[in-house]
């Protein structure tokens, strides 16, 4: 009785702690956008994972924390192509070609990328409905992105398609490593592990005039490198590693109702009937998923 109370009570944890980051991880794509205003996508990629790592590095020295050890250091190198790379510089490269207002719905499409890389990395088995939960969310996701605009940016959507499978790995694999290593400190070694290649990277792509950016494109860059980059991964991970990586994944379902808003409200996008339709159809996905994921 005891065991299952705290089971229980782990997963109401990691699920709350999962929400927060999500809704952190809202604002991210039209932050990157607003950003995109200003800067490159190679060095606003690069500068953000520059500014978290060096964060990242002054926590784990100052709190003396224990180094990785052994096959460690290769798992924080798939979460660290995966959400430290992968998934900002393609999605940074793809918000050239498309709206954030259209591309925060492919994020509809992570929670089936992420619960896969759960049972091909983390030895997760979800039950049969789950799956066809996962999939009618994905399917609405692809099917709105086909009707929508898949044929005007074909190269965006490759993109942003190619992003999800990267952050979907990312995730799963850094949601593993967080149930030995701990969910802020997965974050912080892959971004230490990747800081001498950024700070590198960040020289070599230096902008020549920093004096024309404006406010909101400062306040951008701060919101990714801070916020996306650091403290959402703190709460994310621990949620995967608490509740489950394929049950909690599916939290990424409600990010694209609060992306749309954030565009809207922030950037002036169109947010189509059809987005909104699709969007409130893929969130009632998220309580069928979530009965089934263990």
């Amino acid at each position: 009785m005891m065991d299952d109370s705290r089971r229980n009570g782990a997963a109401s944890s990691g699920w709350w702690n999962g929400m927060l980051g999500m809704v952190i991880f809202s604002g991210s794509l039209p932050a990157t956008r607003l950003a995109l205003r200003d800067f490159d996508p190679l060095f606003l990629t690069v500068a953000r994972a520059s500014i978290a790592g060096l964060l990242a590095l002054a926590i784990v020295l100052l709190r003396r924390e224990r180094w990785p050890q052994g096959t460690q250091w290769c798992s924080l190198a798939v979460v660290a192509m995966g959400v430290v790379l992968g998934f900002p510089l393609l999605t940074a490269l793809a918000l050239q070609h498309v709206t954030s207002a259209h591309s925060v719905v492919f994020i509809g499409l992570l929670p089936l990328a992420t619960a896969a890389f759960g049972v091909l990395r983390a030895g997760e088995r979800p039950r049969p409905a789950f799956w066809v939960f996962s999939l009618i969310g994905s399917a609405l996701v692809a099917g709105f992105a086909l009707r929508e605009g898949v044929t005007a940016a074909p190269l965006g959507d490759a993109l942003m398609l190619l992003a999800i499978v990267m952050c979907g790995l990312g995730y799963a694999e850094g949601g593993r490593l967080a149930r030995t290593l701990g969910g802020w400190q997965v974050i912080s070694w892959a971004l230490v592990l990747s800081l001498p290649v950024m700070v590198v990277a960040v020289l070599w792509w230096w902008p020549e005039r920093l004096v024309t950016v404006s406010v909101p494109g400062w306040l951008s860059l701060a919101y990714v490198a801070l916020f996306s980059m650091f403290l959402g991964f703190v709460f994310w991970y621990r949620g995967l590693a608490q509740g489950g990586i394929a049950a909690v994944g599916q939290l990424q379902l409600l990010q694209p109702f609060l992306g749309l808003a954030l565009a809207a409200a922030l950037l002036h996008e169109q947010v189509s009937a059809a987005m909104l339709i699709v969007t409130l159809a893929v969130v009632l996905c998220v309580a069928g998923a979530k009965k089934f994921a263990s």
